[in-house]
């Protein structure tokens, strides 16, 4: 099965904005970007899109690359809007730590700073990346529940929060980075998520029959973007996420149901 990431999207967004429709507003999400690059500027034109399909409203704030850590969190803590979410990454004379920990928990749609991963880990609303995870499992009918996962990749977005998501439905996990990659251990794995950024990592020789494997890495490879997955890959599992097409949409969709769950609360 490969899953159409574009198509569970939109029915995310479709029931996303039923349930924006019930409020007396229309929510309000500012994004700020950090000296943008062409290809965060047209990520971000796709996400003020899909605010759109979910009934909201995309803010975008840019600044350029002279702004201060101080200057972000002052972007960031302006208020007036539903949820705020920071484009990453941010430049390296930025305080990225600070600049998130500065979202207040109710607006951190992303659950990017320390308070929302705290309550993420006891019940709080989900990580994008995660929730698009548990969607395809509900989806799909998968139970992680004494299952043995392998996760690749240890970053913030997608290696953390799905590795924290995945134990907590029941599953035992190992997690591993590009200086800790032992392609051994992906054999025997029912489930495996990736999240290192680097075309072509896992290939269908490294997988067993019918595994379920969760491509959430990219990468740009002469103008095109690649999965950590190899493309066959999709031969022996049996759900598979492409790249691209596959999480990215869910992802979006899963940040704006987010929002919605925020604006209620």
């Amino acid at each position: 099965m490969i899953v159409d990431g574009r198509t569970v999207a939109k029915e995310i967004l479709e029931q996303v904005r039923v349930n924006v429709a019930a409020l007396s507003r229309t929510p309000i999400v500012r994004a700020i970007s950090v000296s943008p690059t062409p290809a965060s500027k047209s990520y971000l034109k796709i996400k003020a899109a899909r605010a759109t399909d979910a009934g909201m409203r995309l803010e975008v704030v840019e600044l350029n690359d002279s702004a201060t850590t101080e200057e972000v969190i002052e972007a960031v803590q302006k208020g007036g809007v539903d949820a705020v979410i920071v484009q990453l990454p941010l430049p390296s004379h930025i305080d990225t730590h600070k600049v998130v920990n500065a979202i207040p928990f109710m607006q951190d749609a992303d659950v990017l700073s320390d308070d929302a991963k705290f309550r993420f880990e006891n019940e709080g609303i989900v990580p994008p990346v995660a929730e698009a995870m548990r969607e395809l499992f509900e989806r799909y009918d998968i139970s992680p529940a004494d299952t043995y996962a392998v996760v690749l990749g240890e970053g913030e977005l997608v290696g953390k929060p799905c590795a924290t998501l995945l134990e907590k439905m029941g599953a035992r996990v190992l997690t591993m980075n590009i200086d800790t990659w032992h392609p051994e251990h992906l054999k025997d794995a029912d489930i495996v998520v990736c999240g290192v950024g680097k075309a072509g990592l896992v290939q269908p020789e490294m997988l067993k029959e019918g595994v379920v494997l969760i491509d959430a890495g990219a990468s740009e490879v002469e103008g095109a973007i690649k999965g950590d997955c190899d493309p066959r890959c999709a031969d022996i599992a049996s759900v598979f996420t492409p790249v691209p097409g596959g999480m990215g949409p869910i992802v979006v969709a899963c940040l704006f149901r987010n929002v919605a769950t925020l604006s209620v609360v």
